[in-house]
This record gives structure tokens, C-alpha cells and sequence, in this order.
């Protein structure tokens, strides 16, 4: 015995369940492909006399790596380059290539003295010293 079913094609429930099927479902990375670097990751921590800034910049070289400071604003920029060939003898299998650049910029809770900022980049990371400036006092202004 075979049940019939009715189907109405101008229901509405039917047509957005159609409409949105499979919309937020996340596309599959085939195996073997890197990730492009979408955003640096940061850790921020607040000292007495300085801020550390932890960067995450893997794959990047040092000379890619730029810093701004203006105030207390501190902007860092890289260009990513990867390359990646596959090679069977002297057939390439496989050629791909990624250029960018990623940027990223915050803002401190007070400003910060260039001259005393210092960066170090190891293994992927880069690390940014930057101290306080120093709190200027409030003058009071004699009135004539």
C-alpha cells in the first residue's frame, strides 16, 4: 500500500526552505591547501610604563612588515608571498600562488613615545614594545 502525498508548489514554507538550503553551510578545503592569512592576530597587554603587542605574522618577512605609530594609533601592515609548486620529475603537477597584504590598527588607552617604541620579529611573531608618554600636567593659565 503507497501513501500519496499532496504538494502544494506555491507554498511558502516550501519555497524558502528550498531557497535557503545548504546557504550557511561552510564550503569544504580540499586536502593539502594552506589557508591565505585573513587577519593578524594580536595580544595587547598593558604594563605600568609600556604596552606589548604580540602579532601573529606567519609565513611573512621581515622586510614585509610595517609599523605606524601616530599618537596613541598603532597601524601594522604586511605583504604576504607564498608560492607552492609540486613537481613529479620534471612535470608540474600543481602551481599556486598568493599575494597580499593584511593591515591592522588599534587604538591605546594613552599615547605612546616614539622614540622609545622597539620591535623584534622571531619566528613568526612580532613583538612591539611601546612606552607611555609621559603625562604632562595640567597648567593652570593666570588671567590678566
Amino acid at each position: 500500500m503507497s501513501n500519496i502525498v499532496r504538494r502544494d508548489p506555491f507554498a511558502i514554507d516550501d519555497m524558502l526552505d528550498d531557497l535557503f538550503k545548504g546557504y550557511f553551510v561552510r564550503p569544504m578545503r580540499y586536502s593539502g591547501e594552506t589557508p591565505e592569512m585573513q587577519m593578524i592576530k594580536m595580544d595587547v597587554k598593558e604594563g605600568d610604563k609600556d604596552y606589548t603587542v604580540h602579532a601573529e605574522l606567519p609565513g611573512v618577512g621581515k622586510d614585509d612588515i610595517h609599523v605606524t605609530i601616530e599618537g596613541n594609533s598603532v597601524a601594522v601592515s604586511a605583504e604576504v608571498k607564498k608560492t607552492s609548486e609540486h613537481k613529479e620529475g620534471d612535470k608540474v603537477l600543481r602551481s599556486e600562488r598568493y599575494y597580499g597584504k593584511v593591515y591592522r590598527s588599534f587604538a591605546l588607552g594613552q599615547e605612546v613615545d616614539e622614540t622609545g617604541a622597539r620591535a623584534k620579529f622571531e619566528n613568526g611573531v612580532l613583538e612591539l614594545v611601546l612606552p607611555k608618554k609621559a603625562a604632562t600636567s595640567a597648567r593652570k593659565l593666570v588671567i590678566e
